[in-house]
Order: C-alpha cells, then structure tokens, then sequence
C-alpha cells in the first residue's frame, strides 16, 4: 500500500480544496498585515532617532494608528466573509446517493459502520474505511466516551464527535489514493495512536470490496487455524471482540472479522504484519500503553495458533 497522504495542502476532494483556498486567503491578508505592521515600527523607530519634533510625530503616530484600524478592519471582514462563505458552501453538498457511513470515536480506535436500509447488507469494520471516487459520503460522528474530533486533510475540515450527539460530515474523494485521518481532539493517553486509514478506489472495486466485507469470516481450513478458532472463541478475545460466521459477538472492541484485509493495527499504531500482530497479542500495553485490551496471557502455541487463525480471516 502506498504511503497515506495527510497534508492539509495536498487535496483531494472539493471540499479540501476550498479550505486550501481559504487558507492561502489567510495567509496572505496575514502576511500582509505583518509587513505593514513590522514597516509601521520601523518608521516610528526611525522617526524617534531623527528626534522630529512632538507635533509632527503625534500627527504621524495618528495617521499610522488611523490606517492600521482601516486595514485591520478590512482584513478580519475580508477572513470573516470568506471564512463564511467556503463553510456554507461545504455545507451544501449534494448527497443524493451518498454512500451512508457511522464513525463511532472510542479510546482509541474508530468503529465504522457501513449502513444500509437492508440490516442484512450492513459492514462493521474498524479503524479503515473504503470509498468509492467520485461519490459524496455522508459520515454520521458519534462518541462512545469522550470527546474526539474526525479530521481527514486531504477531504475536509475537522469535525467533532460530542457524547450524546450526532454531528455530520461529507466529501467526495475525487481521485484514488490512501489517505490518512487523525483524531484532532485530545482524548486521552494515547490521543496520538488514533488513526483512520481511508482509501479511495474506482467504485467497481470499492463494489467488490463491499461484496466480501458482508461475507462472513473464512472458516478453517487447516488444524492449526481451527485450534486458533477455538481459542478466540472459548478465551478471553471474545468478550470483548466479534467475527462474523464465529460465537464472538461482543461489540466493545474492532470487529475482527475481516482483520487481515486492514493495512494496520491498533488504529495506526503499527502494521498488521505477522510479527507485529504477535507482539500485540501478547502485550498490548508494550506497543500502546492505557488502551483497554488486557494480555491474554496465551502460551507460545496458542498464540501461534491464532495468529494463524487471524490471517485467515481476508
């Protein structure tokens, strides 16, 4: 998978582009004003050292005072105006055919739902989402706990996720990449290791991507993944984790159904490679101290089973 591009200055979607627009806007009414600023100081500093008289230098502290309030007030209502402008024209995207998603915040992951009006065709996943180009995405953001805020660069501004409220946000992706989110909201210890991973690709293989998320989990196929299926099942993973076609149904933790297909684990902490899955199976707190799994305290054989059983869920 190719790096995830997460530079507020790299769009990707309208949306984003406007808030680039509206942040060069910024940044030159800025710059402008610190020139004429920095150029008022010297030429009082100059003035001083001249030693012009009282009358002139009151006249001319006047004029300098009277010109900064003018260009001040220009500036904040030309940031206002603007600043108004690209939110309400955010704000008014179309999203006949949206592709319907819910992003619940947790310390610290994100729970994603696919929804659909048939319950049967909904897709839980975790921490990676999938969107297809050119079609508007309306994301409702809930919080199970505290505060978190959903911030994806490329695609748009940043939006907070409030317990007991149901706030939105939408773009549209207009070219395929992999690009990075970041929760923007101090929400605890390991604030920094709260990642969504959201690639972009051509609506016929987001289609197939979607088509074998609805599937269940793989079923065994050698002795190995089995022994690892029942340990899941029978252990400590599932009380707080669920797999699809499997009796781990609990819903505190990412869904692992389809784990192997995501590019990371533990929300960005580290890649979901073999040895790295091992590692936070057997000592969680080592890799993101605070998170809420507890070490399953598996043998050498047990944890190789499941890390077997874990990889052959695609």
């Amino acid at each position: 998978m190719p790096s995830a591009i997460q530079s507020a200055l790299q769009p990707a979607g309208i949306e984003a582009l406007r808030i680039v627009h509206l942040w060069w806007i910024f940044f030159w009414v800025c710059t402008v004003v610190w020139v004429l600023v920095a150029g008022a100081t010297l030429m009082a500093v100059a003035s001083g050292r001249r030693g012009t008289s009282a009358g002139v230098n009151e006249r001319r502290v006047t004029g300098t005072v009277a010109a900064a309030t003018a260009v001040s007030t220009v500036a904040l209502l030309i940031l206002l105006t603007t600043s108004v402008v690209t939110d309400r024209v955010n704000a008014s995207l179309d999203t006949t055919n949206a592709l319907q998603l819910q992003i619940t915040g947790w310390q610290w992951w994100w729970d994603v739902q696919y929804t659909n009006p048939q319950a049967s065709l909904n897709v839980v996943t975790a921490n990676e989402i999938h969107i297809p180009v050119g079609r508007p995405i309306r994301v409702t953001l809930l919080s199970g706990d505290v505060i978190h805020s959903l911030w994806i660069p490329p695609l748009n501004g940043k939006t907070d996720l409030i317990p007991g409220r149901a706030n939105e946000i939408w773009f549209i992706a207009d070219r395929p990449g992999v690009y990075r989110g970041q929760c923007a909201e101090f929400c605890g210890t390991q604030h920094a290791k709260m990642a969504l991973t959201v690639l972009a690709e051509p609506e016929d293989q987001f289609q197939r991507w979607l088509t074998a998320q609805r599937s269940p989990a793989a079923s065994p196929t050698t002795p190995s993944e089995q022994r690892g299926r029942e340990i899941v099942e029978r252990g400590p993973c599932a009380m707080c984790h669920a797999i699809q076609g499997s009796t781990a149904g609990a819903r505190t933790a990412p869904d692992l159904t389809h784990i192997a297909t995501r590019s990371t684990i533990g929300a960005g902490s580290v890649p979901n490679t073999r040895g790295y899955l091992a590692g936070w199976i057997a000592d969680p707190q080592h890799i993101k101290p605070g998170n809420k799994m507890p070490a399953p305290g598996l043998s050498s054989e047990q944890l190789l089973a499941v890390l077997d059983y874990l990889e052959s869920l695609k």
